[in-house]
């Protein structure tokens, strides 16, 4: 088995709900994106999270953008509790012993509370406009598990070491031949999407990789990106089938209601 986890671990895992919230950084200024991060926080968000892509994927396509691990290291001094991370890294754009170097400074400045979320990339644009090889899914995922190998590596070897050591990885993806091996090899979170039986299926999947690799499934908290159309009623089946880790998707001009109304749910549903 290659560098990962190497046996199963006895302890189960319980985990708890938690809620986090994409503030997608296009079409806005910094000053607009600090002031929604500072208020993500404030309502209680367990995490938040930007994305990596060069380009607005809604709205105006020449819109303003910015670069999501620039970002993140402002993220990391704008907050003081909620976790931090790209949903998702595209692992095609960035060295992987430079982004572990990335990764290890954004946890320093944040004093531990930085997520690695890292896909195997998919929006061409970003390729095609920025010069690099788009290639095929398979390439990109063999690139991907690569990168995982040298980027952990790196941080065991490599000095400074994380604060959060290892730092926690987000793999995002639902493919169910490599993606969610690689889940069940090398991440601490799986992000997913679907409806609920969707989703049910794809943790039986990963629970399945996981028994053949060695390792608990339990180890490993399911996110689920929420679909825009998503009610309310629905919440509670998701985590029926699996998911503890809710994330809303807010954009400019950061209408949080909806996000409200889930941390409201997460509230009743623990009292």
């Amino acid at each position: 088995m290659k560098r990962g986890y190497a046996a199963v671990t006895q302890a189960t895992t319980r985990h708890p709900v938690r809620i986090g919230v994409q503030l997608r950084q296009q079409h806005t200024t910094y000053q607009s994106y600090a002031d929604a991060v500072r208020r993500a926080e404030d309502l209680g968000v367990d995490t938040i999270w930007d994305w990596d892509h060069f380009f607005p994927l809604t709205g105006d396509p020449q819109g303003s953008n910015f670069e999501g691990w620039t970002l993140l290291t402002a993220m990391a001094t704008l907050t003081q509790r909620a976790e931090i991370g790209c949903l998702v890294t595209c692992n095609s754009y960035r060295n992987a012993t430079l982004l572990a170097d990335m990764a290890k400074t954004v946890d320093h400045i944040s004093n531990g509370r930085l997520i690695l979320g890292i896909g195997a990339g998919w929006f061409e644009r970003d390729y095609q406009e920025y010069g690099y090889e788009f290639g095929t899914a398979g390439s990109r995922l063999a690139s991907l598990e690569k990168g995982l190998e040298m980027i952990k590596h790196h941080w065991e070897v490599c000095a400074p070491r994380p604060i959060r050591n290892p730092i926690p990885i987000l793999l995002g993806g639902g493919g169910e031949k490599v993606t969610l091996r690689l889940v069940a090899q090398y991440a601490n979170i799986s992000n997913t999407f679907g409806d609920p039986p969707t989703v049910a299926h794809k943790m039986q999947v990963l629970d399945t990789w996981c028994t053949k690799v060695g390792r608990n499934p339990n180890e490993i908290e399911r996110s689920i990106s929420l679909p825009r159309s998503v009610s309310i009623s629905q919440l509670e089946a998701y985590v029926q089938v699996g998911a503890s880790h809710i994330l809303v998707e807010v954009d400019p001009p950061w209408n949080f209601d909806f996000l409200r109304t889930v941390l409201r749910w997460r509230k009743e549903r623990s009292s």
